[in-house]
C-alpha cells in the first residue's frame, strides 16, 4: 500500500499473543488509511502469520522479521518506527487493543487542534480509566509537560507526529524502562499536545508475566534507563522547571516501583545500592524536587541516598499510600503546600481524573 495517515507498530514475541485481537481492533473500526506492521521479534513470521488468521493477507498488515537474540522491546519497536512511513505513528502491545473508532477519533483531534500528539485515554479491562496523566482540570489542548505533569504517562501509545519526533527511539537492550526516553523526550518538547477524549487504548491482562517488562529484575538492570535521560545532551535540552517535573516524578515512580518489587520479592542487597546511586543521580538533577514531595516519600528517598535500611524502608512504603496519614499528604518543605507536584494538588488532579 501507498504511505498511511496513521503507521500502528505492534511489537510480537511469541505466536501464543492474541495478536489477532490487537490487528483486529486497529482495522476493524477504522475509516482512516492505517496501516498495521507486526514486528515479529526472534519468532518466526510464519507462526505469527498464522496466529492473525485473515488479517495475515489483509493488505494493511505487514509483517517485519528481527532476529537480535535480545529480551528487550527496544528492538522490535525501533525496527517499526525505522519501516514506518505514515504521518503519524503509534504503538500498540501485543496483548492489547484499540477501542471501537480510536484511531479515527484521534486524528480528529489532530486535525482540529493541529496537533503533533494526540494522548489517548488508557483504559483497563476490569473497567475504568487509569488517571494518568493527571492534566489541569478540563485541558485537552496545548498541554505543557510541566503544567499538565504529563511525564506521569510514561511512554506516549498515541499518535506522534512522524514529521516532528521521527527521530525518536527507545533505549536499545532494556528489558524494562526502554520507553521513557521516548516519552520524557516528546513532554518536555514544545510541540503542540493534546488529549483526547472517547475511545481510547484498552490494556488486557491475559498474561501479565509473559510482558517482558513485567518479570522481576535486579534494581540495576531496571534503572539502565536512566543512562539515557540523564545523559548530558538530553539534559541540556530540559529548563529548570522541567529537570524538577521530571525529577519528582522519577523519584515518586519509578523508584518507588523498584523499592517495592525488590523488597517483596526478597531482593539482594545489591539492590539497595543501586537504589542508592540511582537516587543520588535524579536528586542532582535537580536538587529541588525532593521538598516538594511528600514528607513520607521525602524519608524514603533520604533514606535510599544514605545507604538504606531495609526494615525501615520496608515499614515506609508499605504506608506510602494511606492518605490519612499527614505525612502523606504534606510535602517535606512546607512552603511548597501548593505546588503543583505537591501531595495536595496532585492527589487533586488524579481524583479529577476518574
Amino acid at each position: 500500500m501507498t504511505s498511511p495517515v496513521v503507521d500502528v507498530i505492534i511489537p510480537v514475541h511469541t505466536d501464543r499473543r492474541p495478536i489477532a485481537r490487537a490487528t483486529a481492533s486497529v482495522l476493524a473500526n477504522t475509516s482512516t488509511d492505517t496501516r498495521v506492521t507486526v514486528v515479529c521479534h526472534n519468532v518466526a513470521a510464519d507462526a505469527i502469520a498464522a496466529s492473525l488468521g485473515p488479517w495475515s493477507g489483509d493488505r494493511r498488515v505487514r509483517l517485519l522479521s528481527l532476529v537480535d537474540g535480545i529480551p528487550s522491546p527496544a528492538g522490535p519497536l525501533n525496527a517499526g518506527l525505522d519501516a514506518a512511513t505514515g504521518e503519524f505513528t503509534a504503538l500498540l502491545g501485543s496483548d492489547d487493543e484499540y477501542e471501537p473508532g480510536a484511531i479515527d477519533a484521534w486524528l480528529a483531534v489532530a486535525r482540529r487542534d493541529g496537533a503533533d500528539v494526540v494522548i489517548p485515554p488508557l483504559r483497563t479491562v476490569q473497567g475504568g480509566p487509569t488517571r494518568s496523566p493527571p492534566t489541569r482540570p478540563f485541558r485537552t489542548s496545548r498541554l505543557d509537560g510541566v503544567r499538565d505533569r504529563l511525564a506521569y504517562r510514561t511512554v506516549q501509545l498515541g499518535l506522534v507526529s512522524r514529521r516532528r519526533f521521527g527521530d525518536i527511539r527507545m533505549t536499545t537492550g532494556l528489558r524494562s524502562g526502554e520507553d521513557v526516553i521516548q516519552g520524557a523526550s516528546i513532554w518536555y518538547s514544545d510541540a503542540r499536545i493534546s488529549a483526547a477524549r472517547g475511545p481510547g487504548y484498552l490494556i488486557h491482562e491475559d498474561d501479565p508475566h509473559a510482558r517482558t517488562s513485567s518479570s522481576v529484575k535486579p534494581a540495576a538492570e531496571s534503572l539502565l534507563f536512566l543512562e539515557a535521560i540523564l545523559e548530558r545532551g538530553f539534559v541540556a535540552t530540559l529548563s529548570s522547571s522541567q529537570r524538577e517535573s521530571f525529577a519528582i516524578k522519577l523519584l515518586r515512580t519509578h523508584v518507588m516501583d523498584i523499592l517495592g518489587a525488590s523488597l517483596q520479592a526478597g531482593g539482594p542487597a545489591d539492590d539497595l545500592a543501586a537504589l542508592s546511586a540511582g537516587v543520588r543521580r535524579i536528586v542532582e538533577l535537580a536538587p529541588t524536587a525532593t521538598a516538594i514531595l511528600s514528607r513520607r516519600e521525602a524519608r524514603i528517598v533520604a533514606e535510599l541516598g544514605r545507604g538504606a535500611d531495609r526494615d525501615r524502608l520496608g515499614a515506609e512504603l508499605a504506608i506510602l499510600t494511606d492518605f490519612r496519614r499527614p505525612a502523606n499528604l504534606i510535602p517535606a518543605s512546607l512552603p511548597r503546600l501548593l505546588h503543583r507536584e505537591a501531595p495536595l494538588r496532585f492527589l487533586a488532579a488524579n481524583a479529577f481524573m476518574r
